[in-house]
């Protein structure tokens, strides 16, 4: 999915200065598996993220992340983790910041494959062997890691 239009037109005004954007990571779960993507753009396996579109309920946005990346139906049934990532600087200069909302999504139905073109493919990766999958930036799996533990409340930090 292309940068948002609402985005766009901030940037038009701020030029590359840093915004504070929310976000959401979705992490998927059917059974003993979690989906996982590959991204297009750079390669990196990761859950599904995605920018909160002004309005929008943050469970609602992960669930059409899920969607319009994989083709999947998703629902989300808990917040695991609020935290902020470090400022990010695109090729294009552009910097942002976001506070990201890690949620627990359950499979409904759908079978996953790239979507939109923001992954080059998707999959079912088993739990047990989630250190093989990938993740070479440990926020990353940190994220899945919190969306799978027993905890009942998110984890938020300090």
């Amino acid at each position: 999915m292309p940068t948002p239009d609402f985005i766009l037109e901030l940037r038009r005004h701020l030029g590359t200065s840093p915004l504070w954007l929310s976000g959401v990571t979705a992490v998927v779960v059917r059974g003993d598996e979690v989906l996982l993507q590959r991204r297009a753009d750079n390669g990196a396996v990761t859950p599904f993220t995605g920018i909160i579109d002004p309005g929008e309920e943050p469970a609602v946005a992960a669930e059409r992340e899920v969607l319009e990346e994989t083709g999947v139906v998703a629902r989300a049934t808990r917040l695991a983790w609020v935290h902020a990532l470090p400022e990010i600087t695109y090729d294009n200069g552009d910097r942002s910041s976001y506070l990201d909302l890690v949620f627990r999504c359950e499979w409904v139905s759908g079978e996953p494959y790239p979507a939109d073109g923001e992954a080059a493919e998707v999959w079912w990766q088993p739990i047990a062997e989630l250190e093989r999958a990938g993740m070479e930036r440990s926020t990353h799996l940190e994220r899945v890691r919190s969306a799978l533990a027993d905890e009942r409340e998110a984890r938020f930090e300090r």
